[in-house]
């Protein structure tokens, strides 16, 4: 038998563990009998999963190209939407417009 690999960082060095499987690369565990959920999986500074309309926190000020001042650290953000690429968190700031932000550098409300 065959195991997967791993969802988050595709190692294929995954072992059983009871019922769940282990990823020793990254320390990912999952149930492969879970229906996998389809769709963007987006995941925040802490790993914590995104979704569209979210509102989250930026952790660290963030300088933007072009713009006379930077986005400071615990600015909030409304109504996200995710999508692909590198900069996967489209929105709007207060104050900036409308950006594109890496979702490593926001933690879920």
């Amino acid at each position: 038998m065959s195991l997967p690999n791993c969802p988050k960082c595709n190692s294929e060095y995954v072992y059983e563990d009871g019922i769940l499987l282990v990823c020793p690369e990254c320390a990912y565990e999952w149930d492969p009998n879970e229906v996998a959920e389809e769709g963007l999986v987006v995941l925040d500074s802490n790993e914590t999963r995104l979704a569209d309309g979210d509102t989250v926190t930026v952790i660290k000020d963030l300088k933007v190209k072009g713009a006379p001042k930077d986005i400071k650290q615990g600015t909030r953000v409304k109504n996200i939407r995710l999508v692909e690429g590198d900069h996967n968190i489209d929105c709007k700031i207060d104050g900036f417009g409308s950006m594109k932000l890496k979702s490593e550098f926001v933690k879920k409300i």
